[in-house]
This record gives structure tokens, sequence and C-alpha cells, in this order.
């Protein structure tokens, strides 16, 4: 079942998650985390401390109102200052009445949460008077101002009093907790993707004829056991090749004894001018089977279990263009200076003399060039003027 359907959105969220196994394992495990957490919080921040913000505004409002209902029922200057006082010990609110006064014309300053709404639903439901806010003057307190018949009302409610500081803690264990998992999950992954890559590794090194040698079991039981299969798959391939290279030898030298019988005979032939022409074409066929097989000696004594090794490419087309200017063709080599990659020297060797003595026998001009392609391939051609 496909997740992402094929739409442009599809295709967008497609080339923006990760490509690699590790990746996609690390946001198999982020994903459920980050919800998890975001559960919890919203649990907390959207039930618990809203329930705790709404009772300390109200606690806090409260007794602001209490005051100015005293302040109501005993009128006088004498009166007024006794209640703030009483205000101050009781309640630790600092309370100052400002005869004649106005509240400036401007908006309250609230700060991102819910205490600041809780505090002005508590101030409009049990004073009903305008007022303003302001929660970023003072770090330690909250400055109400409440506009009063006869003046304004000063009020410092001290700020641990309208909301608790558990939030900081539960968003620094919920952070905290959530790092700590993420980091343990992704070393763990990181251990268990390990074994994968070495698998891989050597996938490409055995398809691209190196030998890696048997893997090392390590990972979890699915890894181990993939592992456990490459090595006998490496292992029968080894057999099946060994057995091919020993067939092959065997039949190579088994050709042997009718080729030299039938060289034996060609040069027996009386040596007339009518059969010359086909002795000689007779004579040059059994000479190419005679290449041929001594081409399959070759690769059966030492191709297989030769072993791909760094090597200079450019020394080994400069020694084939040598041997072929011996024997008087006209070869010219375009090379780097060094061209060191992975090869089997005597394979390539082989297999580039091959081509050149095939060039030199129908044209008169070979050219044998070579040039890196990309950071891991090297192009080698080998053109000729003949038809």
């Amino acid at each position: 079942m496909r997740l992402l359907p094929e739409t442009a959105f599809g295709n967008a969220i497609k080339r923006i998650l990760p490509r690699s196994l590790l990746g996609r394992s690390l946001l198999i495990i982020l994903i459920p985390l980050v919800l998890l957490e975001a559960v919890a919080l919203q649990i907390f921040y959207g039930s618990h401390l809203d329930v705790v913000s709404r009772r300390l505004a109200g606690a806090v409002t409260g007794e602001v109102a209490y005051t100015l209902d005293l302040m109501n029922r005993f009128p006088g200057e004498e009166n007024r200052h006794w209640i703030l006082r009483q205000a101050w010990d009781q309640f630790h609110i600092k309370m100052v009445l400002e005869p004649g006064a106005h509240l400036p014309d401007r908006h309250s300053t609230n700060i991102l949460g819910p205490m600041d709404d809780d505090l002005a639903a508590a101030l409009e439901e049990r004073i009903g008077r305008p007022y303003l806010m302001d929660w970023t003057s003072d770090p330690q307190s909250v400055l109400i101002r409440i506009q009063l018949p006869d003046g304004v009302l000063y009020a410092e409610a001290p700020r641990k009093r309208l909301y608790t500081g558990t939030i900081y803690l539960f968003m620094l264990w919920l952070v905290g907790t959530a790092l700590l998992l993420f980091g343990i999950a992704a070393l763990f992954m990181r251990n268990q993707i390990r074994a994968i890559r070495r698998l891989s590794v050597a996938a490409e090194a055995f398809g691209m004829g190196r030998d890696p040698g048997p893997i090392r079991l390590e990972g979890a039981t699915e890894v181990r056991q993939a592992a456990i299969a490459f090595n006998r798959m490496q292992e029968r391939i080894r057999r099946f090749l060994a057995q091919r290279t020993e067939m092959l030898a065997g039949v190579s030298h088994d050709l042997r004894t009718p080729l030299t019988r039938l060289r034996l005979a060609l040069a027996m032939i009386p040596p007339e001018e009518e059969l010359k022409q086909e002795v000689t074409g007779m004579t040059a066929d059994v000479e190419e089977m005679d290449r041929m097989i001594s081409g399959y000696l070759a690769f059966a004594r030492g191709e297989v279990t030769q072993q791909a090794e760094p090597a200079d490419l450019s020394s080994v087309l400069e020694e084939v263009a040598d041997g072929a200017r011996r024997a008087g063709a006209q070869v010219e080599l375009r090379v780097p200076p060094s061209l060191t990659i992975p090869l089997r020297v005597d394979a390539m060797r082989r297999a580039i003399t091959n081509v050149v003595d095939n060039a030199k026998r129908h044209a008169r001009h070979v050219l044998l060039a070579a040039a890196p392609q990309g950071n891991r391939n090297v192009q080698v051609t080998i053109d000729d003027d003949g038809p």
C-alpha cells in the first residue's frame, strides 16, 4: 500500500525524505517520538497548566477585588492607607492609589501563554473596570492598573503567584528525554546499518570480479542470515569457476594433439604449385587455432586466481604499444602519465594485446588511447584505419 500517492505533493515529499536506510530508520523512530512528546505536552499544557493558571489568576484577582471592596466600604484617607498596608502584609501585593489619574490610551502588554489571558478574564469577571496589564516592564512582578472613579489603582502582583515554574522543568524533561532516546536509538541503528553496508560493499566488489573473502557475521539475525547466504553463494561461484577452468584446460590440452598431427600432415604434403595456396591457408588456420588454445591455457593458468589490485594502466598500454611496434605496427599512444586503478594486469594486457594484434593485421595505423571517465572508470580506445 502506498502511503504517498503519485501526485506533485507526494513527489515533493519523497524528494525531501531521506534515501538511505539509516535515515529512514531514524525517521521511523523520530516521528512517533515527536508525536508522543506533542501529545504529552498538549495534555499538560492544554489541561493541567490551564487549570492551574486560571486558579492562580483567580486568587490574585480576588485579593485585589477584596481590597477594592474594603476601600469602598470604609472610605477616607486614613482607612485607605490602612487597607493598602494590610493588602501588602496579608497578600504581598503592593498597591498604590493615585487620585485623579487616568489610564493611558494604550493596550496591555502580554506574554505567550495562558497566564495573561486568564488574568484578563479574571479582572473582567471580578472587577469589571477598565484596566491595563504590563508583563514585560518588571521581570519579578506584573503591573496592573485599574481605573477607579477617583483615580487609578496601581498593583504589583508577584509574577511567581500567577504561573508555575514546573512548565520549564516539564519542557526540559520532554526535550532532554527525547534527545537522549533518539541518540541511543541512532547509535544502535548505526551499528545495525553498518553490517548491511559491509554486505553491500562485499556484494559490489564480488560482482566486479574481486574476492572480498568471507563476510564477518555481525548485526541482527536477518543480517547474519544474509551474510551466511552471501558467503555460501561466493563459495559456490568459486567452485563453478574452478571446475569450468579445469574443464577448459583439459579440453585445450586435448586439442593440442590433433593440431600437432594436422601441422605434421601439412608439413608432409608434397610442395606442388597447385596445392601451395591451399596448404598456406590451412596452415594459417592451424596457427590461429593454436593461438586460441594458447590463450585458453593462459586463462586457465592464472586469470581466475589473479585478484584485482591497484596498477598503472598507462604502463600496461605502453608495454602493449611497444610490443606492437617491435612487430612492425605503427602505433600512436595517447595516455595520461599515470592511471592507477584496480585491475587484473595480465588479463588486461592480454585483452588489449589481442585487439591491437587484430587491428595491425588489417590496418596500417593504430591509435591506442585512454582517458578517465568519472572517478571509477577509464575508457580505453583502440582505433585503426583498416576496413
